[in-house]
Parts: C-alpha cells; sequence; structure tokens
C-alpha cells in the first residue's frame, strides 16, 4: 500500500501544474495577444507591458496597486489619494487588465497626483513575464483589490519578501467551492497575503476558510469613491437636447439585456409618448451593432425607430426614441440627464454593475433580479426605499413609469440612497492606515529621492 502524500503536495502539485501550464503557453501568448489588440482589447503600442517590460521605477518608496478592470481600479482611486496625503514621498505603479480600465484612469486622476502615479497593463500570468517585471518594478509593497489571484504573480512576489494586501476583497460562493476544491492551494496563495479586509462578514468568513487567517470585513471601498464626473459644456448641451422629455437611461448593458430593454421602452411609450431611453452598452464598441439590434426590434411596433448614436457625435433630437451611448466614460454624464435608470448587467446571470454611481448623482435606481456582484449594496438599496426590483421588461416599464411620473417617489429613493452612498467616506482614509504598516519608513535624502529608514 503506498504513502500517502504529504499535505505540502497537495498544495505544491496545482501551483507547479500551473507553473508548467503557463510556461508552456508563452510561445503562444504574442499571438493571442495580437489578436485582442485588433478586437480592441488591448493596446497595441502596449503589449510588450504585458510580457513585464517597460518598468520605469521612480526613486524612493513605491506602493503598487493592482485591479483588473474598470471597477477596481476606479476604487483604488480614494485610497491612492488617502495615501499620497500622509507620504509625500510614495509613488504608485497601477496595474489593470484592461484598455478601458486604463483610459478611465488617465481620465479621472487628480492632476496633483499625475506625476506620482504611473499605469502599466499587468503582466501576463507566465514565470518569466512576471519575474521580469517584479525585478524591473521592485515594489516595496503590493495592493491586489477584490478578487484578482494569479498564482505565479503572487508566489513570486511573496518570494521576494514583498508585502501583500487584499483590500475591498470578495469571494463568491462558487469561486469559493472551486478553491475548496484545492485546499492546499488555496492556503498558500490566500496565506501570502498580510493584510486582507473583505467587502461583508461573508467574503471574510469565505476567506478565512480558504487560508486568510486574519481576514476582517471593513465595507465596499466602491461607497467611498467620487461621484463620477461630466463636462460642464457637454451636460449643458446634452440638456438642452433632451429638455423636458422624460429620460430612462439602461447604464452598463450586457449583450441580451437591450431586447427586454426595447420591449419595456414600447410599453412605456404607450404612456409617456416623449420617453427618451438611453442606452448605454458596458462595452462602447458594440454601439453600432447595438444600434442595428434595437431597430429591428422596435420597427414592428413603432416603424422604423430613430436611434441615433453618440459616438458619431450626435445629440438626440426631438424626434430620437433611443440614444445608443456607445462612448467611454460618460456614464456621469448620463446619470445626470436621466429620470431614472436601470444598472446593468442585472437584468441576465451577469450579476449587475455598481448602483451607486447613480446613487451619487441623484439618479432613481432600478435593479434586475441578479445582482449577485452587488449583494450587500443591492440589499441595502432595497431595504431603504433607495431602488426599485424589476423582474422582467413588463416590471421594469411599470416601475419606470412610477418613478418618471412621481417626482416625489423619485425625491424619496434618491435621498435614501446619498445617504448610503455616503456612509462610508472614512473608508478609504482607515484602509491606508493599514496599509501604510506594509511600507517600509523613508526620509528624504538632501537629493530629494527616498531612503530607507527602517522597518515601517
Amino acid at each position: 500500500m503506498s504513502t500517502p502524500p504529504e499535505p505540502g503536495w497537495c498544495a505544491a502539485l496545482p501551483l507547479l501544474a500551473w507553473r508548467a501550464a503557463t510556461t508552456a503557453a508563452a510561445p503562444l501568448m504574442p499571438l493571442w495577444l495580437t489578436r485582442r489588440a485588433r478586437r480592441g482589447k488591448e493596446d497595441p503600442a502596449r503589449l510588450r507591458e504585458r510580457r513585464g517590460e517597460g518598468a520605469d521605477r521612480p526613486a524612493g518608496p513605491l506602493l503598487w496597486l493592482h485591479g483588473a478592470s474598470v471597477g477596481e481600479s476606479q476604487s483604488a482611486l480614494p485610497l491612492i489619494e488617502a495615501l499620497a496625503a500622509t507620504r509625500p514621498a510614495l509613488h504608485f505603479l497601477v496595474t489593470t487588465g484592461t484598455v478601458t480600465a486604463a483610459r478611465l484612469l488617465e481620465e479621472r486622476l487628480p492632476p496633483s497626483l499625475a506625476a506620482r502615479v504611473q499605469h502599466r497593463f499587468a503582466p501576463l500570468d507566465v514565470p518569466g513575464h512576471v519575474a521580469r517585471f517584479l525585478d524591473g518594478w521592485r515594489p516595496d509593497a503590493a495592493v491586489f483589490i477584490e478578487s484578482e489571484i494569479w498564482p505565479n504573480l503572487i508566489l513570486a512576489a511573496a518570494a521576494r519578501g514583498v508585502p501583500m494586501a487584499l483590500v475591498n476583497a470578495r469571494v463568491s460562493a462558487r469561486s469559493a467551492k472551486g478553491w475548496g476544491r484545492m485546499p492546499g492551494m488555496a492556503r498558500r496563495l490566500f496565506g501570502a497575503f498580510r493584510l486582507v479586509i473583505a467587502q461583508t462578514e461573508l467574503d471574510a468568513a469565505r476567506l478565512r476558510a480558504l487560508g486568510a487567517e486574519s481576514a476582517r470585513a471593513w465595507g465596499n471601498l466602491k461607497f467611498a469613491a467620487r461621484p463620477l464626473p461630466a463636462p460642464e459644456p457637454a451636460l449643458a448641451a446634452l440638456r438642452r437636447a433632451i429638455g423636458a422629455r422624460p429620460v430612462l437611461l439602461a447604464a452598463s448593458t450586457h449583450p441580451g439585456e437591450e431586447a427586454q430593454i426595447a420591449e419595456a421602452h414600447g410599453l412605456l411609450r404607450a404612456r409617456l409618448p416623449d420617453l427618451l431611453t438611453i442606452v448605454a452598452p458596458r462595452h462602447p464598441e458594440r454601439g453600432p451593432a447595438l444600434a442595428r439590434e434595437l431597430a429591428s426590434l422596435l420597427a414592428a411596433d413603432e416603424g422604423p425607430p430613430p436611434l441615433v448614436l453618440r459616438s458619431g457625435g450626435a445629440l438626440p433630437t426631438p424626434g430620437t426614441a433611443i440614444y445608443v451611448a456607445d462612448t467611454l466614460g460618460e456614464l456621469g454624464l448620463l446619470y445626470r440627464v436621466a429620470g431614472a435608470a436601470l444598472i446593468g448587467g442585472s437584468l441576465i446571470p451577469h450579476g449587475g454593475q455598481n448602483p451607486l454611481e447613480a446613487a451619487r448623482l441623484g439618479c432613481p435606481i432600478l435593479l434586475g433580479p441578479h445582482t449577485a456582484n452587488f449583494t450587500a449594496i443591492a440589499d441595502r438599496l432595497l431595504g431603504a426605499g433607495a431602488a426599485l426590483r424589476v423582474a422582467d421588461s413588463a416590471a421594469l416599464a411599470e416601475a419606470a413609469a412610477l418613478v418618471l411620473t412621481d417626482p416625489l417617489r423619485a425625491r424619496s429613493m434618491t435621498s435614501a440612497a446619498a445617504r448610503i452612498a455616503a456612509d462610508a467616506g472614512a473608508l478609504p482614509e482607515r484602509m491606508a492606515v493599514a496599509i501604510e504598516t506594509l511600507l517600509p519608513a523613508f526620509s528624504l535624502s538632501p537629493s530629494g529621492t527616498g531612503a530607507a529608514a527602517g522597518p515601517g
């Protein structure tokens, strides 16, 4: 009878398998990246960053923050501001995995911080790429946001002695179950973080079970994000174009939702003939195809409906029924002109986008049945009467009509939502204090460069 493997092998085998698989796949990665670049998923001029190249480390202390996409990178902004205020010599490297996140970070980064923050696309989780990235940047500490668990990256950073934090962490039931099948590997990875701050008590409990023994719940950084911006000239122009028409916004929609939105639009037009419905797809490059889809869906009911694409520079006219806002970074503009907003990703089993963006801008919130990505936030909004749940297109039309025709109801919803959005205003500062414990103490040398002054 053979002797069972030592417990360490339970973690080592899947990690070794992952390392071998990613190493073997490395020669194919350039082709994969090129194909993604053709679809707009990568920046063709910056593909070398995905190989860990392009380091330009500044002098002095450097904190590396990584978030996969738009939500994570945007929730990092108030955290960066809080850390920058208390550590004047600290510089920041922000890595993301999407082009959209990179663009919005550049647009929304406060000018006062521009010289202290650099962006790079995250290296692919290939051992050689990861080593090149870490050797070039040599971060003093690292902060991973939400649920970015890349084995090669995390273990290589740990091997170099980089103190790591996992903040705003969340683990779905499905992910927890998946990691639970590899308990040794989970303990190695989640146990590599010195600081783990979860969004909810349930997230913290799941993380502790996976090996992050010190995980605790402080709340959601997305509660503390700044209101989305809107350039005043563009806002004024859009308001003039819309006039007094009622506006339903479908924000950050995904494929499969727009058909339901088109049906709700048709039902609503029977009660609100001058309704303008704005559809803002989560991925703006879908705009032209989406416009054709919406036109075909509505043609049978209304005749060929006037649809306008914002990416072409056009504003809605009095005859515009559907305005497709296929542009990047303009949700702050759209929430400010809408009388009600359906939060995209919630009419299909995607899990929903962030409803607090609407809450901070005084736009009444409508949520579909699928809000697993923001369960705690959605439950608080619904419980406080700050949002309405809709099951399908008919319920969406009914709820939108209620809000668009009842100003008192709309004001009650927005007031309740604003209170919830403001609750966690001090969270970035509290989180910054905890992250500072991972950083070494630095003093400024006469030349102005950072020098280590002892343990932090």
